[in-house]
């Protein structure tokens, strides 16, 4: 396969780093989708900041900015000291993704035994890698899940319906996304294909982003209010359900955004088929199940408020509970392997077991 073949042909990008610059630029996914907003980082209290506040978000995307800003840190002060002090900063910025954790200590290793003098560029390049792979790996999961699109309509009349939650899409990572790279690619040949885009409360993910995606890619789709899943699951209007992951622990247990676990039962109790895509850097061997991962709990404004644009194009924010209302706003859900169909790999689909983990990447287990 030529490197060519796996470039995302997206008129976007959630990340980038202009050739030899000492700085990165990522889309304010704040401002989406009433406009694409590109903002310079060029510092490390800057990437901890994008990251905390969620101007990126997405598991391979916080760990792809989360490396670069190490480089950034050591680019001011090469110490251990400022090393330990960058990487605790920026790992205690969101915990549930393990991709943030991993990007750091790949980072951290990478300059560990080097003289200060040499630590910042070994950095940058160990940051541009990361990205690298991670566009790599979403195209490799692309091509795996595309099998399964593929064999549903050998199966069927008309489009293949996909829902997703969420978003996983190219502005949760470098390139692709993970379980919209099967559906991006799947559109590029051909197939037919609609997507069920869930809304996703209470940030509003899949309406903001992952509906600005397929727009974008120019891929059929429609949104659905989060509480309409079950339904449309029961009707037979989905076929399958492709969702990202932030964390998946040893025994195939999947911690992705809040309401996932929801869908996952609903497609139980209406046997359709529900899938996971996992890039290897979201696998967490070291946590035997997903009780362990730390639920991220988020500011209860978010569930009290809804930002919008109105009719004359002005973006404001409004308050949709009484005044005084209590909210809760837990921003991840553990959806058990029991209800996981499968999980789609860059290196082929694995049952929610540990032992079907172990096979396809036993280098990472101990």
């Amino acid at each position: 396969m030529s490197r060519d073949s796996v470039v995302d042909p997206a008129p976007y990008r959630a990340l980038t780093h202009p050739p030899d610059a000492r700085f990165i630029e990522v889309l304010d996914q704040r401002a989406l989708p009433h406009v694409a907003l590109p903002v310079k980082i060029a510092d490390a209290d800057t990437a901890a900041l994008a990251i905390r506040r969620m101007w990126v978000r997405g598991a391979p995307l916080i760990g792809a900015v989360g490396a670069y800003g190490l480089a950034l840190a050591l680019d001011r002060d090469a110490s251990d000291a400022t090393l330990a002090k960058a990487h605790a900063a920026l790992d205690a910025t969101r915990p549930t993704a393990i991709n943030l954790r991993w990007a750091l200590d790949r980072v951290r290793a990478a300059v560990a035994l080097l003289p200060a003098d040499a630590r910042a560029d070994a950095a940058w390049r160990e940051a541009d890698a990361i990205c690298a792979e991670d566009a790599a790996i979403n195209h490799a999961i692309g091509r795996v899940g595309l099998e399964l699109l593929r064999d549903i309509a050998r199966r069927k009349p008309g489009p293949v319906n996909v829902m997703t939650h969420c978003n996983a899409g190219a502005l949760a990572a470098t390139a692709w996304g993970t379980a919209t790279a099967p559906v991006f690619l799947g559109h590029a040949e051909g197939l037919p294909l609609h997507v069920w885009v869930s809304e996703t409360r209470p940030r509003l993910q899949g309406a903001n982003l992952t509906a600005w995606e397929m727009q974008a890619r120019g891929v059929p789709h429609t949104l659905f209010p989060d509480v309409a899943g079950a339904l449309l699951m029961r009707r037979g209007d989905v076929d399958i359900l492709l969702v990202g992951a932030d964390r998946v622990a040893a025994n195939g247990d999947v911690c992705n955004k809040i309401g996932t676990y929801d869908k996952a039962l609903a497609a139980s109790d209406n046997a359709v088929p529900f899938y996971v895509a996992l890039p290897s850097p979201t696998l967490d061997p070291a946590l035997a199940g997903g009780d362990a991962i730390p639920i991220e709990t988020r500011n209860p404004d978010e569930v009290l408020a809804i930002t919008g644009r109105d009719s004359y194009g002005q973006t404001m924010t409004v308050a949709i509970a009484p005044p005084g209302t209590r909210a809760v706003n837990y921003a991840f859900d553990v959806t058990p392997a029991r209800l996981v169909t499968g999980l789609v790999t860059e290196r082929g689909i694995a049952t929610a077991r540990r032992d079907a983990l172990v096979a396809l990447f036993p280098e990472r287990f101990p």
